[in-house]
């Protein structure tokens, strides 16, 4: 999709974004979906219905005869896919169990198309509960833009997962996954995965979204605000006065240029209150001001344009003009330009999960990885952000990444893991899943660090970033883009971690003196190889590493700042269970020899990793 430049909005906005929807590499394309829909919803039924134009653009070579819309809202019904599923895994998520299957008529999700043509012309479509099938009536060439029109009317669930109304916590409206949504098509094909309860993917595009509801109900979401001064509700200019309006309702008019999802939440209680960044970033925050959550949600004013600007030197500079953290969900989710998250939290914990979701913009949100395929790729990245940036703006650590290191620990001796290239979907129990999206995927970045070295690594963010933003990357793309930051191969590493359950151990087997030298004799014990930073303490205090780079890394990776001095650097092949180092120092000046004291090497059993003197 060619963005419009005449379309406005945003001056600065469109500089950054521009000229990045379509995207040409042998077997890539991208897709591009605009959106415009009218909404009413009723308050008393929880009830609504809309109108949706979607002008769909196929950058592809392929000819299209069908296309699929998600319908998530079906997914909450008794019987239905997730409703089975979440009753039948031996670790159902807590927040859904059985509860799907107790719901009344009344209190169920459901969404469903009433009408639907494509350039005027009436199509089949076939509802298969949360997928929408639809047969064209006539074929979408490659480079050409159809456009269907369709209205649909939906039933708000009872908040259970993600969307729905009345949650624990009062929030009357949490409006995601909440309209029919064309699914993704790539250089794999169409992705119209059922709704179990993952996460996402999406086509990014342009959305256009007029909201009627209830005048006392304020809003917060995707999107810019068109109508500020007509709508108050703190969204108004400095001195403007809000006219009075007649009637019951107000129409809520956003746009949200290049995004993948339109999520809002409502609520006639929420307390809305902005923060202007000096980079021209607005920040809001919506709650609803009770005991438990007014001191810490004021605090959090403070913490979410730090986070958002620390994000930006670290990872790549934040492309919208708005982000909003709201109330609402059941945990921490995010979306586009926004993120729910429930409220009644300590401080740390409320600053912990925004900063979470924030970063999911980066990695979720903008590179936009088909979560489905590569959910470590988008959790896990996060959570390495998130954790590097709750150390810069709460409370300072020494080593942010322990809990992610923990967590990979933990599910390594499980017997549970399962390769990170399982479908998000189809992993057999929810722990394994969470424990490899979050835990492992965040220890992938970090001992990134380790293998290429920490300068490279971070270059390699940026460069990801600055070269993959609105192209869904996969996971080999993020593995070439620090190839060439770190000067090294790294399929080996790609193949072992993610594609293989394989763990890494290693040990010192034996120091023995030998003449005017010490051999020191390593030993790898695990089934994955890794380059080895050896590091000799001597009794004098000072220090010398011996770096074993992997023959197949083809190089090394260039000395790191504050590390000790290189005394020896040689290959070690994969296909060697041992290697022997002999150094030009007696036995009886070593006061200790360890592997990795900085401890980025996922080594799963560390008790081998050092000998003392």
């Amino acid at each position: 999709m060619f963005y419009n430049l005449n379309k406005p909005l945003l001056g600065l906005f469109l500089f950054v974004v521009s000229g990045t929807a379509v995207f040409s590499q042998t077997g890539r394309f991208q897709q591009a979906a605009d959106y415009k829909m009218e909404v009413d919803m009723n308050v008393t039924s929880n009830q609504y219905t809309g109108t949706q134009v979607l002008k769909y653009t196929n950058n592809s070579p392929d000819t299209l005869y069908k296309v699929f819309y998600h319908l998530y809202f079906n997914a909450f019904q008794p019987g239905s896919m997730m409703d089975e599923r979440s009753r039948s895994i031996s670790d159902p998520d807590r927040r859904v169990g059985d509860r799907i299957n107790a719901l009344k008529p009344d209190e169920i999700g459901y969404l469903h198309v009433n009408e639907l043509t494509m350039d005027g012309m009436k199509v089949d479509y076939e509802e298969v509960e949360t997928i929408l099938e639809v047969t064209l009536p006539k074929p979408i060439l490659p480079n050409s833009q159809a456009e269907f029109k369709m209205s649909f009317v939906g039933q708000v669930p009872i908040q259970i997962r993600r969307s729905g109304r009345d949650s624990s916590e009062g929030v009357r409206y949490s409006m995601s996954q909440w309209y029919p949504k064309m699914a993704e098509y790539d250089e794999q094909g169409w992705h119209s995965n059922p709704y179990i309860g993952r996460e996402f993917y999406g086509i990014w595009g342009d959305f256009d979204v007029k909201i009627t509801i209830d005048k006392t109900y304020t809003l917060g979401g995707t999107g810019y605000l068109q109508n500020p001064n007509e709508i108050g509700h703190g969204y108004e200019d400095a001195g403007v006065k809000v006219p009075k309006v007649d009637g019951n309702t107000l129409t809520w008019h956003f746009k949200a240029p290049m995004v993948h999802d339109f999520m809002w939440a409502a609520d006639p209680k929420y307390r809305h209150e902005k923060v202007e960044m000096e980079n021209g970033i607005t920040v809001h925050h919506l709650f609803i001001p009770d005991p438990e959550t007014t001191e810490n949600w004021e605090k959090l004013k403070e913490y979410t344009p730090k986070a958002i600007q620390f994000m930006s030197e670290h990872f790549g500079q934040y492309p919208y003009k708005q982000f909003s953290v709201i109330q609402g969900g059941d945990g921490g989710m995010e979306y586009p330009m926004s993120t729910l998250v429930t409220g009644g939290r300590n401080l740390r914990g409320l600053v912990g999960v925004m900063a979470h979701e924030l970063a999911h913009s980066w990695y979720q949100g903008v590179l936009g990885t088909n979560e489905a395929l590569y959910p470590w790729m988008d959790e896990g990245f996060t959570s390495y952000a998130s954790n590097l940036t709750m150390s810069a703006i709460y409370q300072p650590s020494d080593n942010p990444m322990r809990g992610s290191y923990m967590g990979y620990y933990r599910l390594a001796k499980s017997g549970l893991e399962e390769p990170m290239s399982t479908h998000s979907d189809h992993y057999h129990t929810n722990s394994a899943y969470s424990s490899a999206a979050y835990s492992k995927g965040a220890v992938f970045m970090a001992q990134m660090g380790y293998i290429i070295g920490e300068e490279a690594r971070d270059r390699g963010l940026h460069r990801y970033w600055n070269t993959w933003k609105f192209k869904h990357p996969n996971a080999n793309d993020v593995i070439r883009v620090m190839e060439k930051e770190g000067g090294l191969e790294l399929d080996w590493y790609k193949e072992y971690f993610v594609y293989t359950t394989k763990t890494i151990d290693y040990g010192i087997k034996a120091v023995n003196q030998q003449g005017n030298q010490t051999e020191i004799i390593l030993e790898r014990i695990g089934l994955m190889p890794m380059p080895i930073d050896l590091v000799i303490t001597y009794k004098d205090g000072t220090q010398e590493m011996v770096y074993l780079p992997l023959a197949i890394m083809r190089g090394e990776k260039a000395p790191e700042e504050g590390a000790p001095t290189r005394i020896i650097s040689e290959d070690w092949p994969w296909t060697n269970l041992t290697k022997s180092i002999r150094i030009d120092k007696n036995k009886d000046m070593i006061k200790s020899i360890e592997i990795d004291p900085s401890k980025r090497l996922a080594d799963v059993e560390q008790e081998n990793n050092k000998v003392e003197f």
